[in-house]
């Protein structure tokens, strides 16, 4: 069943989410957004993740700025979503976070996010033990983010060409967590940022089709 419900975090923030739960799913998934909001491509990628069998929520990360937002993938877009993301505070995304994986009625949780996603992704797994895997495709922000280590097993997903995430910026991952064998390190050859999303003209398909294998085998193992 797909449906559009209501969560409320620790501080009693009231937020919306894209809730898709098929017959006898075995475990939870929480996927984040980009800064595009829920948009449809979003809810394509919940769609597809309940497909092969999890109990998928996505919470609308905006809300506590403005509701229902639901972007496309021009300039104007990118800009729009870069503004509403600066005016929340890293502290209280993480609290909606919690929040989506704390209405999934199972003992197995996994965490999937994309570009700003995929950051939120990383803290969730290093700043909570809510998790059994997270999966974060091309996080820029996962370099700043290196003081904790991960509760659970990590895959991280880069585009050899992502201007925003630099291959030096990715060693400096490998560096930190060279001795960790839970964090999984994959760059894609002609990749490019947002490679996952088929629209933007930055998909590649060869490189999503084997990121979003890795990312299954990662649940299908750990959840």
């Amino acid at each position: 069943m797909k449906k559009d419900i209501q969560l409320t975090t620790s501080d009693q923030h009231s937020l919306n989410a894209y809730e898709h739960a098929p017959t006898n799913a075995l475990a939870g998934l929480v996927v984040l957004q980009e800064i595009f909001g829920v948009n449809p491509h979003i809810r394509q990628v919940c769609d597809k993740f309940a497909a092969q069998g999890y109990h998928v929520i996505s919470p609308a990360l905006f809300d506590r700025v403005e509701r229902n937002i639901s972007l496309g993938y021009e300039p104007e877009d990118m800009q729009r979503g870069l503004n509403i993301r600066a005016k929340i505070s890293p502290e209280k995304t993480l609290s909606d976070v919690i929040a989506a994986a704390e209405h999934l009625p199972y003992d197995k949780i996994g965490i999937v996010g994309y570009c700003w996603g995929g950051s939120l992704s990383w803290r969730a797994a290093t700043e909570t033990k809510l998790f059994s895997a997270a999966s974060c495709w091309y996080g820029a922000m996962i370099p700043s983010l290196l003081d904790h280590p991960p509760h659970c097993p990590v895959q991280m997903h880069f585009g050899e060409l992502d201007h925003s995430i630099p291959l030096d910026a990715i060693d400096k991952i490998r560096q930190a967590y060279k001795d960790n064998n839970g964090v999984d390190i994959y760059v894609y050859k002609n990749a490019e940022h947002g490679f996952g999303c088929q629209a933007r003209s930055s998909f590649n398909s060869e490189a999503y089709e084997l990121a979003q294998q890795r990312t299954l085998d990662l649940f299908a193992k750990n959840l």
